[in-house]
């Protein structure tokens, strides 16, 4: 018997495509029906434990690869819109990495068709939460040369930002607001109009930096600005990629 809410959704994240007709494509040009039953199973998913969520995935996509190829594509799309892409609310990039590896594991998936896929992984695996944030190095608006692991903090914020994007201006707004004497705000421009960028306001307290080069090196996956780290006194990712309201959060409950 199910008398919890985890194992109900434990249940249901296993078995919720049961009844899904994966061979009808025509569900595929139908939203309220597909796509909407997609949501509502990232839904469950957030209710249960990362091996159950990962289980409920590969379950979908083994049911979709085998209904139809162009249904399975459809639900890769599903996956990288809803939990890639920077701009969506129910984004979670530890439910996307098992899509990818699926497909990159899969041996009814063609080679050619693996490529993007091991790059998304690639760059999805890099900094991830629990391990140390990846060394960089940047030049400070007063000219002096640092690196991420000369900071001196309990915590650390990276802000990679652009001083001309909307989105940038309320989250500098919004930390520039609220202040811990525990936190560094680093303020990361990876862009290389530097006469915009100098004549940017940032707090005092804050150190900003420019690094134009680490977009073209790629030890960061900055698909979006403003992209947000919380660090640890020892440089761990506590939050990879995370809205402002998430790290605001995170300090409300310590």
């Amino acid at each position: 018997m199910l008398t919890t809410p985890e194992q109900r959704a434990a249940f249901l994240s296993e078995n919720y495509w049961n009844n899904f007709d994966f061979a009808d494509t025509s569900l595929i040009t139908k939203p309220e029906i597909t796509e909407q039953a997609f949501v509502d199973f990232i839904d469950i998913l957030q209710e249960t434990t990362l091996p159950k969520a990962e289980t409920g995935i590969k379950n979908m996509l083994d049911k979709s690869l085998g209904g139809d190829s162009l249904m399975f594509e459809h639900f890769v799309e599903l996956c990288e819109k809803y939990l890639y892409d920077p701009n969506s609310p129910f984004r979670r990039e530890d439910y996307f990495i098992p899509v990818l590896r699926y497909i990159i594991d899969s041996d009814s998936i063609g080679e050619l068709e693996k490529i993007r896929p091991q790059y998304l992984l690639t760059m999805a695996l890099k900094n991830r939460p629990g391990e140390v944030a990846t060394n960089f190095s940047f030049t400070t608006d007063k000219g002096k040369e640092m690196s991420l692991s000369d900071i001196k903090a309990q915590y650390t914020i990276l802000f990679f930002n652009n001083p001309d994007c909307a989105d940038c201006k309320r989250v500098k707004a919004l930390l520039w607001e609220w202040q811990d004497e525990r936190v560094k705000v680093v303020a990361i421009y990876p862009d290389e109009d530097l006469q915009m960028w100098r004549a940017a306001e940032y707090p005092a307290a804050w150190i900003n930096g420019n690094n134009h080069t680490i977009n073209k090196d790629k030890s960061y996956d900055l698909r979006a600005i403003p992209t947000l780290y919380l660090l640890d006194r020892d440089k761990k990712v506590i939050l990879k990629d995370a809205p402002v309201e998430a790290i605001l959060h995170f300090f409300e409950e310590q």
